[in-house]
């Protein structure tokens, strides 16, 4: 001893130090403060909230899993992965209660949801298989290790066995310490939301999805059966994105419901509200602990928060940005765009767009040959509820610059563009999700410009919808009589006279230009472009007179306000071409109009829509003026460029070739006329359907071509 205090004591430690003898006694207690190490309270039991009534569907994993267990199997690791809430551990605990009761093999439960609920149960496992307590003291303590410990009383087992490691969300603590392993003795079920491969190497992996309708339907029925018919059950069960945890929530509110019960039919419209998280929630059991997992509201929490938790917070953010979208295909390429730096920096996109994956949250998916990423719509829900106010107007923003970047800044005529009918549900779900009315102005813009596009592209049924839609959303922060909401149903209307519904679209864009025209003036733009579609529908309703008025008012007004040269100042002088009458036609603009293909190949360039929309309309001029040779010789022109172009179905391919079978005929070719215009009514029937007006104008031009042959 030097003569000083060389000993040095921590926390609870005390050093003694003398020169002499000393005789101490001390007496311990432990307990008071702090817990003692524990563990499950049974293996022999698995540790889940609400077991299926019924296991819907699954046939085909529960095939495979069954066989695992047969006599003489054993060596393998299977795992189920799958988004929360997917029914991975009802799978498991069908297995597990299968072979518990009849298979002759042991089956133990652990959750391994944390390192503690890992370590504890499986030391539990240990002490099932025959570990001692000293064995047991020793490993917890940390005085031998505990893994080796478990796995060789697993691998001396009497009896073959079933362990199943549920909620393994996160496969790194199964790593640390070599946790997960194979034995010839027992097969392994692991439970997971973690999709990658590299976590479960040498395991064979299942997917664990959403029930088809059918088996999702049964769901409802299996837990509220007098709650209604099995179509009402197959509907709520489509709005729950026959989700199993959403399902079984559902039924369980349904039939815990005494002093009022509630049909599917009230349930259903109760989940068109505003709080459809809440009410799918409310079907837990309360007298229950709450386990988030067990809650659609908060099971995906816990994932959020491990993101934070490992600096990873781009992927929430991620997350929450797609939740401002629909449960649907979004095309990749939408995200890699510098309009997401708003909520996360763009070269973080690919990092965190991997960690959803990863955790099932998010799925790759290939549509038109386009690579898509989808979330289920439940998730989307409930993110979006729980997503702080605060961030709300960021990821707005990035949303609508997302899609609009996705989008042509003037949309041109053109084949069809499935990637635009892709972008047609995100663009009304983010309507849905705004809640201020600038971002609801600026998404609408965004939605009525992807109505123009899918227009111009001949899909007038999906244009109509998103144009409709899109109006009636942003309605109820904008109102009635916002000059974006006034534009969006006048595009509707424009659609609606393309789908030949020419009595409703002439009612809408009445209606929709005189507000146009008391609020922003006859001369306004946006007055224009409605009166130009107006004429449209008038022209086919019998009111040639009116539509040619109209028609001159809204080349008088673009002339003004946007400049002769303009593309739609010269669409809309290509039309009279159309209109007039062939003694009209040949003096208006004072004999200029019928050089107006040569104008518009000149300011616009040969292959510019209203160039050949202009030709096109030229050659309907030298028609009526008997100039049936000019006239054959230009459609035919326009008719080959409108097919290299569009496509022989394109709806202005099949007016062009309308026209030419008219030119043919009036130089004596019937015999051609009549098989150009079979061929228009083949395909107008095919795409417009046969008793639309068109379609049943050309039936009528054929059956005049045959009877004067």
């Amino acid at each position: 001893m030097t003569g000083g205090m060389d000993g040095h004591a921590e926390d609870r430690g005390r050093v003694f130090q003398s020169s002499g003898d000393q005789h101490i006694n001390e007496h311990h207690h432990y307990g008071g403060d702090g817990p003692e190490p524990s563990g499950p309270d049974s293996v022999r039991r698995p540790a889940v909230g609400r077991p299926p009534v019924v296991l819907r569907d699954r046939s085909e994993v529960m095939e495979r899993l069954r066989a695992s267990v047969a006599a003489g199997r054993g060596g393998e690791v299977y795992v189920l992965y799958g988004m929360g809430g997917s029914g991975k551990t009802a799978v498991a605990c069908t297995l597990f209660q299968e072979v518990a009761g009849e298979r002759g093999r042991a089956a133990l439960w652990v959750n391994v949801a944390d390192r503690a609920s890992l370590r504890g149960g499986m030391l539990a496992v240990a002490a099932d298989r025959g570990a001692g307590d000293g064995e047991l003291l020793a490993a917890r303590n940390g005085l031998r290790p505990a893994a080796d410990l478990v796995w060789r009383y697993l691998d001396r087992s009497a009896e073959p066995w079933l362990l199943v490691l549920d909620n393994a969300d996160e496969p790194e603590i199964l790593r640390d310490g070599s946790w997960l392993r194979t034995s010839p003795r027992g097969i392994v079920v692991v439970t997971t939301r973690r999709a990658a491969a590299r976590w479960w190497p040498g395991a064979e992996l299942q997917h664990i999805g959403v029930l088809p309708r059918e088996d999702a339907a049964l769901v409802l029925r299996d837990l509220a059966p007098h709650s209604g018919t099995t179509e009402q059950a197959a509907r709520i069960a489509d709005r729950l994105g026959r989700l199993p945890l959403a399902l079984t929530l559902a039924g369980g509110f349904l039939s815990h419901q005494v002093l009022d019960p509630w049909t599917m039919e009230a349930y259903g419209h109760r989940l068109d509200g505003d709080e459809r998280v809440q009410l799918i929630d409310r079907g837990a059991d309360p007298l229950l602990a709450t386990d988030p997992r067990h809650l659609v509201g908060l099971t995906w929490q816990l994932t959020l928060d491990t993101f934070e938790a490992r600096g990873l917070p781009e992927a929430a953010a991620l997350l929450r940005l797609l939740a401002r979208f629909a449960a649907e295909p979004l095309p990749l390429a939408l995200l890699n765009h510098d309009g997401i730096g708003g909520v996360l920096p763009r070269a973080r996109t690919e990092t965190a767009l991997r960690a959803l994956l990863d955790q099932s949250l998010s799925e790759l998916v290939d549509i038109v040959g386009m690579r898509c990423v989808q979330s289920h719509g439940v998730l989307l829900d409930s993110v979006c509820a729980a997503t702080p106010a605060a961030l709300a107007p960021a990821l707005d923003t990035a949303a609508v610059r997302l899609l609009d970047a996705a989008l042509p800044g003037v949309p041109d005529a053109g084949p069809h563009e499935p990637r635009l009918r892709l972008l047609v549900p995100h663009a009304l779900a983010l309507l849905r999700r705004v809640g201020e009315p600038p971002a609801a102005a600026e998404a609408l813009a965004v939605a009525t410009r992807l109505s123009v596009a899918l227009h111009r592209t001949g899909d007038y049924l999906s244009a109509w919808e998103t144009s409709r839609t899109a109006a009636d959303l942003a309605r109820r922060l904008l109102g009635a009589d916002h000059r974006g909401v006034l534009a969006a149903r006048s595009r509707a209307g424009r659609a609606l006279f393309r789908l030949g519904r020419f009595a409703e679209a002439e009612s809408l864009l009445r209606g929709v230009r005189t507000t146009q025209e008391s609020l922003f003036g006859a001369d306004d733009a946006d007055t224009l472009d409605t009166s130009y579609g107006l004429q449209l529908v008038l022209a086919n309703q019998g009111g040639r007179e009116e539509s040619i008025a109209l028609l001159r008012t809204t080349v008088a007004g673009r002339r003004s306000v946007l400049g002769p040269a303009h593309p739609l100042t010269l669409r809309a002088r290509a039309s009279l071409l159309e209109m007039l009458p062939a003694t009209e036609v040949v003096t208006e603009e004072d004999g200029a109009l019928l050089s107006l293909p040569s104008e518009c190949e000149r300011l616009l360039g040969p292959d510019h829509t209203v160039t050949l929309g202009a030709g096109h309309n030229h050659a309907w001029a030298l028609y009526l003026l008997g100039r049936f040779d000019e006239a054959d010789r230009e459609i035919r022109l326009v008719t080959e460029a409108y097919v290299r172009r569009f496509g022989p179905e394109y709806p202005i391919v099949l007016a062009a070739r309308h026209l030419f079978s008219r030119t043919r005929a009036a130089l004596g070719q019937v015999d051609e006329a009549i098989e150009l215009m079979t061929d228009v009514v083949t395909r107008r029937e095919r795409g417009l359907g046969p008793e639309h007006p068109f379609t049943a104008a050309g039936r009528r031009l054929l059956d005049t071509y045959r009877s004067g042959r």
